[in-house]
């Protein structure tokens, strides 16, 4: 919402603006009943003013070419699947429908065929979208003069009546007058709580989604996406109710998901979800303006609220799910709205956040793209599916954030990632930063050195049992980027990291690229892992510990970055791992093999080129090299380790 300075004289409405206005006369309620009304064959111009009832055909397409405007005692009927098109033309702030105090609208769309308001040429502000004016009250007073197009509004009736308005799709709105005045994509002056407004999608808006001044007018099922300014905005003591809304923003430099400005009028808002892959504020309230909201879901804001008064210390007012607001609290509850009760809008976004604990079995969308800002818990029992295609993107910038965004499948979870080679999954980070967060985190319970219900480096995740063969799930064709979070200097994230994973897990076709600490590491377990491809993780590509006794075949690692590690780490008690088909390059030199304590492995197929050193030994004590198998004989530090290699960088053309 903005303070406009400009203020139009009555007369000028029709050049201006589209308003709605109340009607409270039971005959002229009764028209919205009719469930077949009759087309009133008018042409397919939609401009200038309407003095008698006229009711759409569905089966035409309308050209808005200006101000439509609705007059008192009229009822404009649209029926479901009616499509109206801005002419985007003509002055963008000429071009709107305006429902005048003491006319009604009656959009009677489905969820099988919404009515559409769009623009022709689909750019946000390129008309000035549905204004309502009613007779209810609003601090501006009686027969106010709204911000745009001088429509008279206000009254003192709170249950006056407008109309109805059920599965309209409205976008491209938000016409800008100057810096100072905008239209909205639905604007309410005064509408009272009669009037029926029940799932409405507003997209692409250049200023705000809904702006309610005043009045007494609820709604139920909003989807807000992409607009401007505020999604939600109010002000002139408005008192009504928002029911189940959700908000998304995937572009930058919007406002705020909610903007609350005046007089407290205390309206209710029930189950509110936003979320922003891009940052950005999501409450903010002005002056003493208040509200009740619950279920209150915040995901991926920087700020999750803002007060503009800076002497405002009271914030009594504001209560959020059930306890005044608090300024450091994130409101980051688990989502309260789903987002495909939307699916109706056919046009809508696909951005979805993952919930912070999965405790029953959950299966991704692979048409939605998915945001972590957060730890992603699978729990004991449940198993996380992800299909083929999905995009899964962890909303970090900086690597102090990132030691707390990661996935973690915890000790009795399951995973499964269904990625092919046409469709791989993919996981990354918003910044495209090496160590912006921590990777993906895998539990299991077959055995380890470090004991039974032991306490991982990170996280405190508990890992570690009896059982060789455990299965954790199966990972096939992923693409995991940017992870290796650093905790400090000890104790880092890796791309994959896995902890006392056993041999019924499934680990197949992995991509981990752009990390800052290892690729994938074994902290024990007896997990094996095929077609690996490793590309300038800053540590190590591939790290084995505490008794690791699974196989790695087919891996292909890639070092053009300086100051790496090691292709491969091994370190503690030897559990003869085997390596089969190990091709490593670097065009920077380096390390490619380091062994330390009594670690070994039986490899085969080695490959290295480009390496300063191909086998380093770290205690300087140990001359006992037969627990380090290399084609077929005891490893030698003399020895290249040059070869042909034999794993073709060709079978990794799926990844992108």
């Amino acid at each position: 919402m903005k303070n406009f300075k400009n203020r139009f004289l009555p007369t000028l409405a029709l050049a201006f603006g589209l308003a709605i206005t109340g009607c409270s006369s039971d005959d002229e309620f009764e028209r919205l009943d009719d469930d077949d009304p009759t087309p009133t064959p008018e042409g397919t111009e939609l401009n200038g003013s309407i003095e008698e009832d006229r009711v759409l055909d569905a089966s035409e397409t309308y050209n808005l070419t200006g101000v439509f405007s609705v007059e008192s005692g009229v009822t404009l009927t649209i029926p479901a699947g009616t499509e109206i098109v801005a002419d985007t033309d003509e002055d963008a702030t000429g071009v709107y429908i305006v429902v005048q105090k003491g006319a009604m609208i009656d959009i009677q769309g489905s969820s099988s065929a919404p009515v559409i308001m769009r623009s022709s040429n689909g750019q946000r502000g390129s008309w000035g979208g549905l204004v309502i004016a009613g007779d209810a009250e609003s601090t501006a007073g009686v027969d106010a003069t709204a911000e745009v197009g001088g429509i008279v509004y206000g009254g003192s009736n709170p249950e006056d009546n407008s109309g109805s308005i059920e599965y309209l799709v409205l976008s491209d709105a938000g016409a800008q007058i100057n810096s100072e005045s905008q239209y909205n994509g639905l604007s309410l002056y005064a509408v009272g709580s009669e009037t029926t407004i029940e799932n409405i999608a507003i997209l692409n808006g250049s200023d705000d989604g809904v702006e309610f001044y005043g009045g007494s007018v609820s709604a139920t099922n909003l989807y807000l996406e992409n607009n401007e300014d505020d999604a939600v905005d109010w002000t002139e003591g408005w008192n009504g109710t928002v029911t189940n809304t959700y908000v998304l923003h995937s572009i930058e430099n919007f406002s705020t998901a909610i903007e609350a400005d005046g007089v407290n009028g205390n309206p209710t808002i029930e189950n509110f979800t936003a979320v922003s892959s891009t940052g950005g504020v999501a409450l903010q309230f002005k002056a003493q303006s208040g509200a009740t909201i619950t279920g209150l879901s915040l995901s991926g804001y920087d700020t999750a609220l803002d007060i503009a008064e800076e002497s405002r210390t009271d914030l009594s007012g504001i209560q959020l799910n059930g306890a005044t607001a608090e300024l450091d609290l994130d409101y980051s509850e688990a989502q309260t709205v789903d987002p495909s009760m939307f699916d109706w809008v056919t046009n809508r976004g696909s951005v979805s956040v993952l919930p912070g604990t999965i405790d029953a079995d959950f299966s991704l969308d692979p048409n939605s793209e998915y945001i972590i800002n957060g730890v992603v818990s699978v729990e004991d029992g449940a198993t996380l599916t992800i299909p083929a295609g999905t995009k899964i993107t962890a909303r970090s910038d900086d690597n102090e954030d990132g030691t707390s965004i990661y996935v973690v499948v915890q000790k009795g979870a399951m995973i499964d990632i269904q990625g092919t080679e046409e469709n791989p999954v993919v996981m990354s980070s918003t910044s495209g930063v090496a160590g912006s967060w921590g990777g993906l985190v895998i539990a299991g319970n077959a055995e380890t050195t470090a004991g039974v219900n032991a306490t991982a480096e990170v996280g405190g995740i508990i890992y570690g049992g009896d059982n060789a063969e455990d299965n954790s799930g199966s990972i096939e064709y992923l693409i995991l980027s940017d992870a290796g979070a650093q905790i400090n200097s000890e104790s880092q994230y890796n791309g994959i990291s896995l902890y006392a994973v056993g041999s019924g897990t499934t680990i197949e076709n992995i991509a981990i690229l752009n990390g800052l600490d290892d690729g994938v590491e074994f902290y024990g377990g007896s997990v094996s892992a095929t077609n690996l491809y490793l590309e300038n993780n800053e540590d190590d590509a591939v790290d084995w510990t505490e008794g690791w006794n699974g196989s790695v075949t087919n891996t292909y690692v890639y070092h053009t970055i300086e100051n790496f590690s090691t292709a491969i780490e091994a370190d503690g008690v030897n559990g003869n791992p085997i390596v089969e088909n190990f091709t490593a390059v670097s065009e920077t030199g380096g390390i490619a093999l380091q062994f330390k304590a009594q670690s070994g492995a039986t490899i085969t197929g080695l490959s290295l080129s480009g390496y300063d050193t191909a086998i380093d030994i770290a205690e300087e004590g140990r001359t006992d090299l037969s627990g380090i198998q290399i084609g077929g004989a005891d490893a030698t530090l003399d020895a290249t380790y040059e070869a042909n290699a034999t794993v073709d960088v060709a079978m990794f053309s799926w990844v992108q």
